[in-house]
């Protein structure tokens, strides 16, 4: 019987594949998990790609928190953002259909169909329930004016944002929504500021927010602020003190205290503060040297939880209410997002690993043990065969420790050739590491190695080296680069150094431009949404003049050093095949940072070509129209097919 079994299992091996772009259209991504008050089930999001229509659509659905049971729809797409109403008796969600726009809808838990609760006309988000279960606040938008003309007409320096768009008249402020009537009454106003996030006191009586109330919000200021408000409307309480950027207010369950983030000064590492709900001076919850986000309280206010990127692995953290210690609550080669806490100590929350995208899991805070809640990919990762990434731990050329990371190509066999493709993630503060990277798949199923690295600038390895990229864009933080990869080359003879590609985007894209006029042993690059030019690219990005901190001073201070580090400056050099992906309505690298690259190397005789995606902002390839997305990625392959495995007929996606 084994003889007879194994080449039926030969062929189930043979007949698997590697990921492809186009697998980017199977995928089934969950999020944003949500407890019920009881702590039985778990709500949370599927979302899935219409080819057809060119969209991503997402519905909700609820299993049971402790894996027994199937997996049941709730609401169909589109909806969003569900929530539990306190009491049990309700889930609210979002939806914009019929064509109008997002507004919030109740469902009865007890039986029947959702009803649109609210008719708000700027629509709603970012809504939450009212621990008495009568009432939720949401945000919306107020302030829309009617002109003659349809010009903008812009007094401020800050006037559009990468994913937004061009600014309008309308600014966003709290509403709070009576949960049986659907009445809407507005809490905050104001033309000089926004308000978002907000947070129900337990008692149900307040609602903490952060605003910037400076007045400067729009003139590139810093300093939001988190607030206090009377849920009936009144005068504010500061809780914050800082002039720096606070955030993400949380209450303390006995209503006493609230938690949020933010930084003594620009150049301080982001912390946890405490301070008095009703005002006073705030402390810090411990000296934190760590990135940090989605926080929350925990165990009756023994614990604030919160996640965090740390060499290479993103994890739950625990921090101790009362002594301040923080220690990891998940472990292992992955990255864990997203999650929820009951009062009994239950957890859900999304993770993923290099060989496989998200799905919920769910634990207890104090036993480790998980029990995975989806598995919505399981069937299309048995015809799949995904590669393996290697930690490649190494020393910068002055001795600091950099992480890289080595992926094989697929079907490796010992005594051939491969090429390879080094890719640099964007920020500078990202990073790389054990996490779901499709491109990298798709990269490996055709053959090439991947090797990608956290130098300096990147996150999750303290502050000091986070920071370590200032002045040194194209220096120290160029040089880890390429310490890393002679590195893994001497580690790998079986990697081909005559077949080199690099790719890289927006840091990344700058990044890829750099290494192409300082050295010609890549064969082939990929620049995606790059920078060429600093001096053009201060004042007509989203965020105006950006690059203060890393440049020591503003372009007006510093003009040679940001000419310095343009790779426009240095184009002359470049003998590399570059192709440069951009999109329209890039507002964060704007569209011109492509063009000038582009026609240097054109002016150069450089071999290049200029792919650009309408509609697309800085974000086409994680929320672009999906064909987009995947189209980006088949230039991508196109262009190393062409100039690493040496295929002149390689085919353009267009063609």
């Amino acid at each position: 019987m084994r003889f007879l079994l194994a080449p039926l299992f030969a062929a189930l091996l043979s007949a698997q594949t590697g990921i492809t772009a186009d697998d980017y259209f199977r995928f089934a991504t969950p999020g944003d998990p949500q407890i019920s008050p009881d702590g039985k089930r778990a709500a949370y999001t599927v979302t899935r790609v219409d080819v057809e229509k060119n969209r991503r659509q997402t519905s909700i659905w609820v299993t049971a928190s402790d894996g027994r049971g199937t997996p049941e729809l709730l609401a169909s797409a589109p909806a969003s953002s569900p929530r539990w109403s306190p009491d049990g008796r309700f889930l609210s969600f979002l939806a914009a259909r019929d064509g109008g726009r997002t507004q919030l809808w109740l469902l009865p838990l007890s039986g029947g169909e959702a009803r649109r609760l609210t008719d708000v006309a700027e629509g709603v988000s970012g809504c939450q329930w009212s621990p008495d279960s009568t009432r939720l606040v949401c945000v919306s938008r107020t302030g829309r004016k009617k002109s003659p003309s349809d010009v903008r007409h812009y007094t401020r320096t800050r006037y559009k944002f990468n994913d937004s768009g061009w600014f309008d008249t309308t600014r966003a402020h709290l509403f709070i929504i009576d949960a049986s009537t659907g009445a809407a009454r507005q809490l905050t106003d104001g033309d000089e500021w926004n308000d978002g996030d907000p947070q129900w006191s337990p008692d149900s009586k307040n609602i903490a927010f952060v605003s910037d109330r400076t007045g400067k919000e729009f003139d590139l200021g810093r300093n939001s602020d988190v607030w206090v408000i009377p849920a009936s409307g009144g005068s504010l309480t500061r809780i914050s003190t800082s002039t720096e950027p606070d955030s993400s207010p949380r209450w303390s369950p006995t209503g006493t205290e609230i938690a949020f983030t933010g930084r003594e000064c620009e150049e301080c590492p982001l912390q946890i503060y405490r301070a008095p709900a009703q005002g006073g001076t705030p402390r810090k919850a411990a000296n934190l040297d760590q990135t940090i986000g989605d926080l929350n309280w925990a165990e009756g206010g023994k614990s604030l939880l919160f996640t965090s990127g740390v060499k290479g692995e993103t994890h739950l953290y625990r921090l101790d209410a009362a002594t301040g210690a923080v220690r990891p609550v998940t472990a292992g080669p992955r990255a864990v997002r997203q999650y929820d806490i009951h009062e009994s100590g239950r957890l859900v929350f999304l993770s993923n690993d290099f060989e496989h995208s998200d799905e919920l899991q769910a634990r207890t805070l104090s036993d480790p043990q998980e029990t995975p809640l989806t598995r919505l990919n399981a069937d299309l990762w048995k015809q799949r065969s995904t590669a393996q990434v290697e930690r490649v731990p190494y020393k910068a050329a002055d001795g600091w420790d950099i992480d890289g990371f080595l992926v094989k190509p697929l079907g490796w066999q010992a005594g051939k050739k491969y090429p390879m493709v080094l890719s640099i993630h964007g920020g500078p503060a990202g990073m790389y590491g054990v996490d779901w990277y499709h491109e990298f798949q798709v990269y490996a199923a055709k053959g090439w190695a991947v090797f990608f690295t956290n130098p300096r600038g990147s996150t999750g390895y303290g502050h000091k080296f986070e920071r370590g990229v200032k002045l040194e864009w194209g220096g120290k933080a160029y040089t880890d680069i390429m310490s890393g990869v002679e590195e893994v080359l001497k580690r790998n003879p079986w990697i081909d150094r005559e077949r080199l590609g690099v790719t890289g985007g927006s840091y990344g894209g700058f990044m890829t431009n750099w290494i192409t006029t300082q050295t010609p042993m890549f064969k082939a690059a990929v620049t995606l949404r790059c920078i060429s030019n600093f001096i053009s690219d201060e004042g007509t990005r989203d965020g105006a003049f950006g690059h203060d901190r890393d440049f020591g001073g503003t372009l007006f201070q510093n003009f040679d050093l940001y000419w310095h580090y343009s790779p426009l400056k240095h184009s002359a050099k470049v003998k590399t095949p570059t192709l440069v992906l951009h999109s329209e309505n890039d507002f964060r690298t704007p569209l011109e940072q492509g063009e000038q690259w582009f026609r240097a190397l054109q002016h150069h005789g450089v071999p290049s070509e200029f792919v650009v995606f309408p509609r697309e902002n800085h974000n086409l390839t994680r929320t672009g129209e999906p064909r987009h997305l995947v189209e980006s990625l088949q230039w991508q392959v196109y262009w190393f097919e062409r100039y690493l495995d040496g295929n002149r007929n390689a085919k353009r996606p267009n063609e």
